[in-house]
């Protein structure tokens, strides 16, 4: 390789390095790390109004059902009456409700809450999206879906490096989402959890 090809490269090496410098000198974005399972992040969210719960009491048909979140955070019970539930999650209502039932109606009730709509939790897309905005969060919400709801890409938009915002134990912290990968297949898609921000920048190209 002659002189004046290896100074072609070199500087062709050193744009790039630049370019990643550049471009790095924003917000902290790591790789996406392994995600816990849908169902065990819906059961250390907390519930708001319109949710919508399954309260199961073992050999108590009486006492188990479906129940919707009012606009002033609580249910009505079988028993008990009015149930402030706003703000707990499914595992603190449980113990919630085993407490209330054990002080004055049942000797060891055995009880289980799941969540079956998360309506009070939402999603937001932004950024180079046809419809930018809040959508409600869904059970195993992935990122291809939220996108679809804000009606897909613009085309500027930057396909390779989405930027999905979640914060984890109390930190704002930021992603890059291959988005166009995932498209594609050659990516594993993102599940998404409540309050999750997804941002979809414009290309540089």
């Amino acid at each position: 390789m002659n002189m004046y090809k290896t100074t072609q490269l070199i500087g062709v090496y050193a744009f790039v390095v630049l370019m990643l410098i550049g471009c790095g000198g924003g917000p902290d974005v790591k790789a996406l790390p392994p995600m816990p399972d849908t169902k065990t992040l819906l059961q250390s969210a907390a519930l708001g109004a319109d949710d919508v719960i399954e309260v199961r009491v073992y050999q108590e048909k009486e006492l188990s059902g479906l129940y919707r979140v009012g606009a002033d955070g609580t249910i009505s019970y079988p028993l008990i009456g009015v149930v402030k539930v706003s703000g707990l999650t499914p595992t603190e209502l449980t113990t919630t409700l085993t407490g209330l039932l054990k002080a004055d109606y049942l000797r060891n009730p055995q009880i289980s809450v799941f969540v079956k709509e998360f309506n009070s939790k939402k999603v937001f897309v932004l950024g180079e999206v046809r419809k930018p905005g809040t959508f409600r969060y869904e059970d195993r919400m992935t990122i291809v879906q939220a996108v679809t709801l804000a009606g897909g890409l613009k085309s500027l938009a930057a396909k390779d490096r989405l930027i999905l915002t979640r914060v984890v134990d109390g930190d704002e912290q930021k992603f890059v989402v291959p988005f166009k990968e995932i498209s594609q297949g050659i990516s594993k898609n993102v599940l998404l959890r409540p309050g999750d921000i997804v941002f979809v920048p414009e290309s540089w190209l």
